[in-house]
């Protein structure tokens, strides 16, 4: 099961994430999403959980948890929509 993590600190890493879900079941994978340019986080995250049991665990448990000073937002992901991709222009 896929969670988003929302109103994530600055400051909070994978690691962080980890420890805090791994309470609530296996964790597949941790991904904070972090800005191309300026390579810090976005304010938030990704986590796969192993099964949808410790994914509804974590969600019920850990919505408003705080991390790092701030309560976490946290529900299951919506599947990315598509967008049409960005066309750059040179300026000449």
């Amino acid at each position: 099961m896929n969670i988003y993590v929302g109103n994530l600190s600055y400051q909070a890493t994978e690691d962080d994430l980890r420890e805090v879900f791994a309470k609530h079941g296996d964790v597949k994978s941790v991904n904070v999403i972090m800005d191309r340019m300026t390579g810090q986080s976005r304010g938030f995250a990704f986590v796969e959980m192993a099964t949808k049991q410790g994914g509804d665990a974590a969600i019920a448990a850990l919505n408003g948890y705080e991390l790092c000073g701030r309560p976490l937002k946290i529900n299951e992901a919506r599947p990315r929509e598509e967008r049409p991709r960005r066309e750059y222009r040179s300026r000449d």
